[in-house]
C-alpha cells in the first residue's frame, strides 16, 4: 500500500551547471564506500537542503543554519508589561511564540522584552535543528 514519507539526509554538494542549467552535484554518504553522486537542479536543491556554512564540518548546528531558517515577527505589547514575539521557521507553516513580562510596569521596555523573546526562540531553533541534524546524519531508528 502506498503512503507518504519524509526524508532528511545530510549531503555534500557544490554548484555545477549541466546542459546550460544551474544546479548542484550532490554527494551522498560522502567519504564512505557507499558514496554516490547525483545532480539536482538549483531550485529543487535549494528548497530541499539547508546550508551549514562553508567552514562547517557537518557535525554540529551552526549560527548560519539558525539565522537562515528563523523569521521574527515584530514584537507587540500586551497590557502594560508583557512583550510577545512570534517567529516562523523557513518551512513556512511552523510558528513559535514567546513572551516576556516584568513585575512592575514602570520597568517595562518592549525592546528588552523582545530581545529576551528572540533569544529564547533562537535557543528553541537550535534545539529543533539539532534533531534534524541527528536524523540527517544517522537516519531514524524506529
Amino acid at each position: 500500500m502506498s503512503q507518504h514519507y519524509i526524508g532528511v539526509k545530510q549531503v555534500f554538494a557544490y554548484p555545477q551547471p549541466r546542459a546550460g542549467e544551474d544546479g548542484y552535484t550532490v554527494i551522498y554518504d560522502y567519504g564512505t564506500p557507499e558514496e554516490y553522486r547525483s545532480w539536482s537542479p538549483k531550485a529543487k536543491f535549494e528548497r530541499a537542503y539547508l546550508p551549514m556554512g562553508h567552514d562547517a564540518d557537518g557535525s554540529k548546528v551552526t549560527p548560519i543554519m539558525v539565522d537562515s531558517v528563523l523569521r521574527f515577527a515584530p514584537p507587540s505589547t500586551h497590557g502594560e508589561k508583557t512583550t510577545v514575539v512570534g517567529a516562523t521557521l523557513a518551512a513556512g507553516d511552523f510558528e513559535m511564540v514567546d513572551s516576556s513580562s516584568c513585575v512592575d510596569p514602570k520597568n517595562y521596555s518592549e525592546d528588552v522584552g523582545a530581545a529576551i523573546c528572540r533569544k529564547r526562540l533562537e535557543d528553541r531553533t537550535w534545539h529543533l535543528l539539532g534533531f534534524v541534524l541527528a536524523w540527517a546524519r544517522a537516519g531514524l531508528k524506529l
